[in-house]
């Protein structure tokens, strides 16, 4: 199965699908944004690893101490996403990814990996129950929910900055803390500017565009972060039912 996977590279980024839902024969901002975000991550020792096709099977992780999230830990690996879907559901690839991540961390002797999770699934964070089959476990938690799991090989564990263990900023206005990450992430902007326009409620999006910012953050971050009336509430990206339901609290 290994010889269905590619890893991207600095030598095949600019050709190649990036796995995500979006299907455009045109040049797709979000898409590109992506493309470009990743460029600058690789050397990073950034890994994105897919199905050789133009299909949502797809793993990304990287070094914590170079992952754009408001977790300490040392030697770590950070799962940022790991997605199946459609088709291509109950074929072992989600297995053959999750294998493959654990044994890059085996590999380059890292203490473990680790993943944002919640007590209830959010649709945006990657699938915790089968995380915990890999026996990842809950390491630390928020006040508000989430949860950090982990897969330790070596009895250490990661933590949340203290920070994000209650979050709150000073702003009542919406505030999005964002990156370019998700290629999902520019339409949603771009959704939800056009919405506060139209019903004149002000909005403040701050783009998370260095590690130092990201590794600072007042909330759980995975690349998207919602606060209300100075209270953090999603990492989730928003459609206008979901901003709607924010907005009248």
């Amino acid at each position: 199965m290994d010889t269905e996977f590619i890893n991207l590279t600095t030598e095949n980024l600019a050709n190649e699908h990036l796995c995500c839902i979006i299907r455009s024969k045109k040049s797709h901002p979000g898409v590109e944004a992506k493309r470009q975000w990743l460029s600058d991550r690789l050397s990073e020792g950034h890994v994105f690893r897919k199905l050789d096709a133009k299909a949502t099977v797809f793993i990304e992780y990287a070094p914590l101490e170079t992952a754009w999230v408001p977790i300490n830990g040392d030697n770590y690996l950070y799962l940022y996403c790991l997605w199946v879907t459609g088709s291509y559901k109950g074929k072992g690839y989600g297995k053959a990814l999750m294998e493959y991540c654990l044994a890059d961390a085996k590999e380059k002797g890292k203490s473990g990996i680790c993943m944002l999770g919640a007590k209830k699934q959010k649709s945006w964070l990657s699938n915790q129950a089968f995380a915990k089959k890999f026996s990842f476990e809950v390491v630390d938690t928020t006040d508000n929910g989430y949860e950090l799991l982990a897969l330790s090989l070596d009895g250490t564990t990661p933590r949340f900055t203290p920070n994000v263990k209650t979050p709150g900023i000073e702003s009542k206005e919406l505030t999005i803390y964002y990156d370019l990450q998700c290629p999902y992430i520019h339409q949603n902007i771009e959704m939800i500017k056009q919405h506060c326009e139209e019903s004149k409620i002000p909005v403040s999006f701050i783009q998370v565009d260095t590690l130092q910012k990201a590794k600072e953050l007042p909330c759980v971050f995975n690349n998207w972060g919602v606060f209300y009336n100075g209270n953090f509430e999603t990492v989730n990206l928003l459609d206008i039912n979901y901003l709607m339901r924010i907005l009248k609290k």
